[in-house]
């Protein structure tokens, strides 16, 4: 059995004693000097700055990065916050649009903290088009991409492009031996049936050798058409078809600078070429 004892009352009243001192020794001595506290603690003297933005109602003064993804976006924050010596600065080779709220003025400097940021972003089927450009696809992928894209086939129509689609989901089970190109603009692929029921029996496949379709770059941008030109091989593993999309870098480009102008027109402050410091 475990017995306990209890120290005297006067030892308590001691060692409580040597507590309160203790604690009066750590207490910050608070001399307040117009906007600032002068604290002295047991690590010295220490500042506390009450000008600062803590401690008031509303901040000193704007900061920080704001990013919009289209230029409509990019006009209602700039109508809102900018001034007569505001800047913007666009980069091509970014894709990027940055305005620069509170630029130095003329006659002296400012903080340039508060910045618009224009970041486009390119949409889900001009990436899914371009991923694909140039590439040879298999007779069921290719057909079911142009199935996947209709909205975007323009001429050919998509209907008669998703026939065509159609055609070659269905001429699975054939043998291409040649491909001839039309005087209408068509390749005409010439097969042999390999089904038991049907082994031998030739066919013809057509296909529009050129096709236009229509895309939009930018998430906010308009849209632009684009030429492609159908690709095709025939080999060990069969028929494998593509396409290749005449100068996507340069309505990647018109794109862009139709959004600088788009945002040009609506401010009256010059568009420069490059970035803020």
């Amino acid at each position: 059995m475990t017995t306990y004892t209890s120290a005297p009352a006067e030892q308590l009243d001691g060692i409580q004693s040597v507590i309160d001192i203790a604690q009066q020794a750590t207490e910050p001595t608070k001399l307040e000097v117009g906007h600032y506290y002068a604290v002295t603690t047991p690590r010295g003297v220490e500042r506390i700055d009450l000008t600062g933005d803590q401690y008031k109602d509303t901040p000193t003064r704007k900061t920080g990065t704001t990013t919009v993804r289209d230029a409509e976006s990019f006009l209602a924050y700039w109508t809102k916050h900018h001034d007569t010596d505001s800047e913007v600065y666009a980069d091509s080779e970014r894709l990027t649009v940055t305005a620069v709220l509170d630029a130095h003025t003329t006659d002296g400097a400012r903080w340039s903290g508060h910045r618009l940021h224009l970041a486009l972003r390119e949409t889900t089927a001009w990436a899914q088009w371009l991923h694909h450009d140039g590439k040879l696809l298999s007779q069921e992928q290719f057909a079911e991409f142009l199935e996947d894209h209709l909205p975007e086939l323009l001429e050919p129509s998509s209907a008669e492009m998703l026939e065509i689609a159609q055609s070659f989901q269905a001429a699975v089970k054939v043998d291409f031996q040649s491909a001839t190109r039309l005087s209408s603009g068509q390749r005409q692929f010439q097969f042999v049936e390999t089904q038991t029921t049907k082994a031998g029996q030739k066919g013809q496949l057509s296909v529009p050798e050129v096709f236009t379709i229509g895309l939009i770059p930018f998430e906010g941008s308009q849209g632009y058409k684009l030429t492609a030109r159908l690709r095709h091989r025939i080999g060990q593993d069969g028929l494998r078809l593509g396409y290749k999309l005449e100068r996507p870098d340069e309505i990647r480009a018109t794109a862009f600078a139709d959004v600088i102008k788009a945002i040009g027109e609506q401010i009256d402050t010059a568009v420069m070429n490059g970035q803020p410091a």
